[in-house]
């Protein structure tokens, strides 16, 4: 007898749908629900098979997952909701500045995601981040709030998010205004400076301070014991979000702390007129060489810089906050048009953006792709070794790529440099190594530290950066990538016997057990935008454990 595809899946008890819908996604249980209302109905009423998906999407601990449950008033539909929203966030951000390495790790807080940077440090026990934002999730589980930190533990700087893009390349922080019909794209017409002193303004205005008993409370479960004090910590910024309004910021406000801002250009006061018109007259001829030399460079822009933001005609700041009663922060995940070297993504110097860094799975034939820490030197360094303390902790990410002869190579990209002044660009290839092409060079040291014997698997040949043609345009030599049977990467420079040892790097358990240290100003702590080639976060934590060479 025929039996309706419906009355069959109908049927089929609880527990059996949730088994069945752990290996499907959520996208192929919202197109089953929508096949009939009564499969709407039984789906939407199945908190089994919902919470099989937030297994698949939060792989933790059930613990933490039924408190995230509980947090969502006890529907695993919404923390589906909410979880497979922000998945596009998720993952390594980075940006260009400072040139030691500005990585940021988005990763799932409580019933929230949680973004923090990794701090150049040296080799140790505990690797040092410091919190960037926070989104969480509204009663329905869409990802709605924003928070912004700042350098005291307990300030945050609310804000909306206002949209994610599914292929989301590029976090934008911005400011919007409710009534306006294309709050992004009028933010992105303001001028570079205008769009620095509105942030500015605006964050000055809407900081809002958790309660001290909750100041120092993780952000993220380490344990079991911590899921009430998070708990906690978020119904008190969800409180502190409607209490601000959502951070924003009304007109007049603005208006005043913009205005007292305003510097009025003093006239220079020399008795000698004859030298002051000489000097404007350098002045005039100065900037009409300025400005021819940006219409060159603009016209010779890359892919990059022809997007949105690169509109001849700024809006005026009056204009754009006329356009509303309140202005406030808001947080957007946009796909750009990106052009990337060797993995690394070119950036701009006048967003406040962070970039995202496509992070390839492991998979036979690339298995080595993935993020590794690593150190010069040998033996390798160990994080518990407080025998041999100096060796700068490097972080590179390793992806695969293909050559215009279609051979593969194996490219270990810098993202993060543990000395006090930088060695290499953010972004170098440390090492570029051939796949199909075997080294016939013999590993150099026999033994480790503890006189075992070391035991190689594989041999690549490649090259390895060296000094080249200034800061900027480092050059190549010869050398050899070495698997060794420990699980472990070495790669060796043929000239100078110089190593670079690597280990397999889980981040977020990293980060779960490192150490939280405070953070630069709101605004320079999301996007860095000063040019710099020291570690401008020793100075915030007050810690020297950062290495003055790699070597």
């Amino acid at each position: 007898m025929a039996v309706d595809g419906a009355e069959l899946i109908l049927s089929v008890p609880d527990d059996v749908l949730a088994l069945i819908s752990a290996h499907l996604r959520p996208r192929d249980l919202l197109a089953l629900s929508a096949a009939s209302r009564r499969l709407y109905a039984a789906l939407s009423a199945s908190d089994k098979s919902w919470l099989a998906q937030c297994r698949r999407l939060l792989p933790s601990s059930l613990s933490n997952l039924l408190a995230w449950r509980a947090a969502a008033g006890g529907s695993s539909l919404t923390v589906c909701r909410f979880l497979h929203s922000v998945s596009p966030l998720q993952g390594l951000w980075a940006h260009q500045n400072p040139e030691l390495g500005n990585l940021v790790a988005a990763l799932p807080g409580f019933f929230s995601l949680v973004a923090v940077r990794a701090i150049p440090q040296e080799l140790s026990p505990r690797l040092l981040w410091a919190p960037v934002f926070e989104i969480l999730a509204d009663a329905d589980g869409r990802p709605a709030f924003l928070f912004l930190h700042g350098h005291h533990p307990g300030s945050l700087f609310p804000g909306l998010l206002a949209s994610v893009n599914p292929h989301a390349n590029t976090l934008l922080l911005e400011a919007h205004a409710p009534v306006s019909s294309e709050p992004s794209a009028q933010f992105s017409r303001l001028s570079f400076g205008n769009r620095r002193r509105l942030l500015d303004a605006l964050v000055a205005s809407c900081r809002v301070m958790l309660p001290p008993e909750l100041a120092a409370a993780p952000l993220f479960a380490r344990s079991d014991e911590d899921l009430p004090m998070l708990a906690a910590r978020r119904e008190a910024m969800l409180r502190l979000h409607i209490e601000s309004s959502g951070g924003m910021v009304r007109r007049p406000e603005l208006e005043a702390l913009l205005g007292a801002k305003k510097v009025p250009p003093s006239l220079p006061v020399d008795s000698a007129g004859e030298r002051v018109r000489l000097r404007r007259s350098l002045s005039a001829m100065a900037g009409y060489v300025r400005n021819g030399l940006r219409q060159m460079v603009t016209r010779s822009a890359s892919a990059n810089s022809r997007s949105e933001y690169a509109d001849s005609k700024h809006l005026a700041l009056d204009e754009f906050l006329r356009a509303s009663e309140s202005t406030g922060l808001s947080l957007r995940g946009a796909r750009l048009r990106l052009s990337t070297y060797r993995a690394w993504p070119s950036m701009h110097d006048n967003r406040f953006a962070l970039y995202k860094l496509t992070t390839q799975v492991p998979m036979p034939g690339r298995e080595y792709a993935g993020l590794w820490r690593g150190t010069f030197g040998w033996p390798p360094g160990r994080p518990d070794d407080e025998r041999k303390p100096g060796k700068a902790l490097f972080f590179l990410l390793l992806s695969y790529e293909e050559d215009s002869e279609g051979k593969l190579l194996l490219i270990a990209t810098k993202v993060l440099e543990g000395t006090h002044y930088v060695v290499h660009p953010n972004g170098s290839s440390m090492f570029v190594v051939r796949v199909g092409e075997a080294s016939t060079e013999a590993f150099p040291w026999p033994t480790d530290e503890d006189s075992r014997s070391v035991s190689i698997k594989r041999c690549f040949a490649g090259e390895g950066i060296a000094t080249g043609y200034g800061f900027r345009y480092p050059g190549s030599k010869p050398g050899s990538l070495f698997v060794l049977r420990d699980g472990g990467l070495a790669f060796v420079w043929r000239d100078n016997k110089s190593v670079l040892t690597l280990q397999r790097l889980d981040l977020e358990e990293l980060l779960r057990k490192g150490e939280r240290v405070p953070t630069l100003p709101p605004i320079p702590n999301f996007a860095y935008l000063t040019k710099s080639y020291s570690n401008v976060f020793v100075a915030i934590h007050g810690s020297p454990s950062c290495s003055s060479s790699p070597r």
